[in-house]
């Protein structure tokens, strides 16, 4: 039998960033939210690429990147990335469920 994993909604809430006029959350939250590696994450989504358009994932710019990261005092899991990171709307964290 499957275990359902609980999330609480501020654990969810606090992950949401406001990215070209929309609401998202980045590969490696949801990766942490799913209980997968960014990496497996990020690869799914490659192989699957037809169905994340534009308005259902893209990546973050330098600029976007940097622009987030300033926001944060501590960053301790946002200093080593060798790729910007990929962001979802709600559509495309709907999306992600049904190809990991």
């Amino acid at each position: 039998m499957e275990e359902t994993l609980v999330v609480p909604d501020e654990a969810i809430a606090s992950r949401i960033y406001w990215i070209r006029g929309m609401k998202v959350m980045l590969d490696e939250d949801l990766a942490e939210l799913y209980q997968v590696a960014t990496k497996v994450l990020n690869q799914q989504v490659r192989r699957n690429i037809d169905r994340f358009p534009e308005d259902f994932a893209f990546q973050l710019t330098r600029d976007e990147w940097a622009n987030l990261k300033s926001q944060f005092v501590t960053s301790s899991s946002w200093g080593g990335r060798r790729k910007l990171p990929m962001a979802f709307s709600e559509h495309g964290v709907l999306m992600l469920s049904s190809v990991l």
